[in-house]
This record gives C-alpha cells, structure tokens and sequence, in this order.
C-alpha cells in the first residue's frame, strides 16, 4: 500500500534544494526518491560512506552533468555540505536532496547548514489522515505505531522489526558515530528512561537506576533528542524565566518503537491512557510538521498534581488539551482543565479529546470531542 504524505505536495512544489529531518524509517528516503533524483548517494551503506570519507572531491565528479541528487544520511559526513554549497553556487540549476536521521554532528559539529540554499523539512510518523480517515485503526497504531514499514506490514514481521529497530539504532547511531564510549551504561540509561516516557524528567532518578553520574545523565539525554527518539515538552507558564527551571516531560516519537523498548505490545486497561496520549502527542507533531503550523506544544501541572496534557499556542489562540483514552468523560476528568483556566485568566479553548464518537460542551465551556475531530479543528482542517 502506498501513503501519500502530506508534504509531498509541498516538497514537489519547492523549487530550491531540500533538507529533511526525521527519524529512521520515517520514509524520508522514499519521499524524496518520488521527485526521481539523477543520482542517490547512500551514506548508510559503508562503502559510499568511506568512498566519500577518503575522497572529499568525489561528490563532485558524481554529480557532474546531474540535475537532481539525492544524499542519505547527509550527518555522516557533514563536511560534504561545505562542497554541496559550492556545487550549488556554481550550478544553481542543480538540486540537492538531503535527508538526515540525526541532527546531532549538524547541530554541534556546527555544520554549513547551507542558509538561503536549502530549505529545511520534518518528517515524522504517519498521520490518521494519511493512512485514510475511514480506513484508520487506532489499536493497530497504538500497537505497531505509525511507521510507514511497520504499519503498514501485512505480514508477521513487524514486532520483530520494530525490535531489530532500537538494536540498529544502538549499534549504528550511537556505537558507530562513537556518540559514547560507554555503550553498557548509555544502553541502561536508554532502557531505564524509556520507560519513564510521557512523564516529567528526573535526571536524579535516571542515574541512580542506570548507576551512571547525574551529569552523564543528562548529557545522555541530550543524545536521546538529538537523534530524534524523544522530544521535549516544557512546561507552560506565563513567565518565560518559570518555564525554564520547571520540570519538562518527554515523549518517545513513535508508540510502536516505545512499545518495543517496553517489551510489550499490549493493549491492556494499564497501558492505553499512556499510549493513546503518546499517540495524540505524535499526531500533533506529524500534522504540525506536514502543514508548517508555527506552534508551541507545552504542559501544565501543579503543586497539587492537577495537570492538562498539551497547551497549544498558536498565533493568538491558546488549546488546554486533556487525552482520555475513554468512551466516557465524567466531572473529575475536567479538574486539570479548571485549573488551568484560573490560571490563564483569558479566553482559550478547553478540549479533551476521547475515543467516544459525540461532541459535547460542558459547564465552564469546556468541550468533550472525538479525537479525530479536535485534530482536525486544531489544524483547521475540513
């Protein structure tokens, strides 16, 4: 079955060269191979990737007489983007295709990012609206997630894809780029964190159960972000200065991936809240990335642990979104929203979104809508 991505349309529209982010197996590849590039350049496979390493100028013979090229995995070698540059500069004809599954060695290596010469993309997992609105099964992506190998396998291979997927990342993203010296305790520190995702950050907690130094904790998790496998949520407040000293959470980008880490495929009563907010958070972030939405996805919680899942901002208008992975929404499920409109003190929208099929206002205009719906709606679309 073939997807065809939201930013598809968009990307066959931009006439410049392209960088897109994402992590593995997000399809970025695919994606930009349908813009039928003269010449694919796989930096993944190690012989293109010593080839390059030895021979700087190689790029350059390749791409001689070539319209449109393709460059997986362009953060293994990011000095090729200073060469990229000059190609471009010297052909602007000519239209490079980057992808990159690691924003860390372009981020700290202080990568050419080649400003006014490229555009920068996102791509992250599927979205409802990709897969068919109609066709959608939620348990199968709260299950498999929302990959587009994985989700889409009508085979009996997917968990042990999905499993193969973090040992691959382990062995190719950390080992390989030598991220770490220490692959055991960074391997502990992975397990242990992963398996607090969707809650608030405890770098204390994490290194005492990984046996790592609280430093070596942090900078591990900064490792986890830079290679896109978790993002950070932050707090909300109206204060700048308060957001920064709070406790951020952190989700992992893909349910299927989360439930390979965690061992477990389940769909039990004890695990569907977890899941299906993580799910709603993955939504968010594809759809945000797909349309170029300019938001900020944060949460709230107070002293007194009442919390609001997401606080979207987005231009003037402000989201308070609670995810109940439930047919059925009663008083005490509204308490986090409440609170927060008395903290917030202006207008915004009061949402929780839950997998009933009706729409509902509430006291306090407090509105109860299928998940679909409110997506929709958060991202005006019809």
């Amino acid at each position: 079955m073939l997807v065809d991505r939201q930013l598809s349309k968009t990307i066959q529209e931009t006439k410049k060269s392209i960088l897109l982010l994402g992590p593995r197996q997000t399809g970025k590849s695919t994606l930009l191979k349908g813009l039928s590039p003269d010449l694919v350049i796989n930096l993944a496979d190690e012989i293109q990737y010593f080839n390059h390493l030895r021979n700087t100028e190689l790029i350059k013979e390749l791409t001689t007489q070539k319209k449109i090229i393709l460059v997986d995995e362009i953060q293994r070698i990011p000095s090729l983007l200073n060469t990229i540059q000059v190609l471009i500069d010297d052909n602007p004809k000519q239209r490079f295709l980057l992808t990159g599954s690691s924003a860390r060695k372009l981020r700290r290596g202080n990568a050419n990012l080649l400003p006014g010469r490229v555009i920068r993309f996102e791509l992250g997992p599927l979205t409802f609206l990709e897969l068919g609105e109609e066709e959608f099964e939620l348990k199968r992506a709260l299950s498999r997630g929302c990959l587009p190998g994985i989700h889409l396998d009508e085979t009996n291979d997917w968990k042990a894809v999905l499993n193969s997927y973090v040992a691959l990342y382990l062995k190719e993203e950390i080992q390989a780029e030598a991220l770490t010296k220490d692959i055991q305790g960074f391997t502990r520190f992975f397990d242990v964190t992963l398996s607090k995702s969707g809650q608030h950050i405890d770098f204390s907690k994490y290194a005492s159960q990984a046996m790592v130094e609280r430093l070596t904790a942090r900078r591990y998790f900064d490792i986890l972000i830079d290679t896109l496998v978790v993002e950070e949520v932050l707090p909300f407040s109206k204060s700048a200065t308060r957001r920064l000293v709070q406790h951020p959470k952190f989700y992992c980008f893909d349910v299927g991936v989360l439930n390979s880490i965690l061992g477990s495929y389940s769909l039990a009563q004890d695990r569907i809240g977890n899941l299906f907010e993580h799910f709603i958070f993955q939504q968010i972030r594809s759809l945000q990335k797909n349309l170029g939405f300019d938001m900020r996805i944060s949460s709230y919680r107070t002293e007194d642990q009442l919390e609001v899942d997401f606080v979207v901002e987005r231009k003037t208008d402000v989201y308070a979104i609670e995810v109940k992975a439930s047919r059925n929404v009663g008083v005490h499920d509204l308490k986090g929203l409440k609170s927060f409109q008395n903290y917030f003190g202006k207008k915004l929208n009061s949402w929780v979104l839950y997998l009933g099929t009706e729409t509902r206002e509430l006291q306090g205009g407090i509105e109860i809508l299928p998940w679909q719906k409110g997506l929709k709606q958060l991202f005006e679309i019809p």
